[in-house]
């Protein structure tokens, strides 16, 4: 996992893709790195010239990289792309927003995962300072879920969407997010457990710290979505994202 010097820059740590940006493009196929995605390559691959690397354009294709130069900062290769990422995960996450620190570890594993959208909500157990996290930045968001690529080697960015009011989002956004989907609520008192369906695609809601309030389970099932549990233990935020990804592996 990429860490964080103390001047703010990334030191290079293993990474299971090199991600590619347009703007890295220097002409045709080739493309010159120099910043922490460089330093990987010199610190940690240490290749020669001519060797190949795994790589993938952001919100695109993956494929390899040969390495057709390299000194003390910069590495240049030539790419080619002709693979398709892997496939999505059936599950969208509509996610009462957690503590601050514990969200950037969920936007790695939602990266992880593959999950195509990942819905940040209000609820009332959501403390109102969260929202002015510096980690809800859109850069910092964005290295986050890149870090959750790199180790996956992925190449697709998730959507993440903020809605700060609880009832307006599950009123007027709800369905749209849910849309050909199996809405489900996760909580203890569900009377049945989480299901693993192969493939079955779902829009599952997941509450803060302390659960959903009753008001918000109510206003769930009256919209459409049944209450399911995780098992007979309670777990933190990051924990039942975890579980509840794993069940549907494709």
């Amino acid at each position: 996992m990429p860490t964080i010097t103390t001047s703010g820059q990334r030191k290079p740590a293993t990474m299971n893709i090199i991600l590619l940006r347009e703007s890295d493009w220097t002409g045709g196929q080739s493309v010159c790195l120099s910043d922490y995605r460089a330093q990987h390559i010199i610190s940690v691959i240490q290749p020669a010239l001519g060797q190949i690397l795994r790589v993938g354009l952001i919100n695109g294709h993956k494929g390899i990289g040969t390495v057709t130069a390299i000194d003390q900062t910069t590495v240049q290769l030539e790419v080619a792309l002709t693979d398709v990422p892997p496939a999505r995960h059936p599950t969208r996450l509509v996610l009462a927003l957690p503590r601050p620190k514990m969200l950037r570890q969920i936007l790695r594993t939602v990266a992880e995962f593959g999950v195509d959208e990942l819905h940040l909500i209000h609820s009332y157990r959501v403390e109102k300072s969260f929202w002015q996290s510096p980690y809800l930045q859109t850069s910092k968001v964005e290295a986050a879920l890149i870090q959750g690529l790199e180790r996956a080697g992925d190449t697709i960015l998730p959507l993440v969407t903020e809605h700060r009011r609880f009832k307006p989002f599950m009123e007027d956004s709800l369905s749209s997010v849910a849309a050909e989907r199996d809405l489900v609520i996760a909580h203890p008192s569900g009377e049945h457990r989480l299901q693993t369906e192969d493939g079955k695609k779902r829009c599952l809601l997941v509450g803060p710290e302390g659960g959903f309030i009753d008001y918000e389970i109510n206003l769930a099932q009256s919209l459409g979505a049944t209450v399911a549990h995780l098992g007979n233990r309670i777990m933190s935020v990051d924990t039942a994202v975890c579980a509840v990804l794993a069940r549907d592996l494709y």
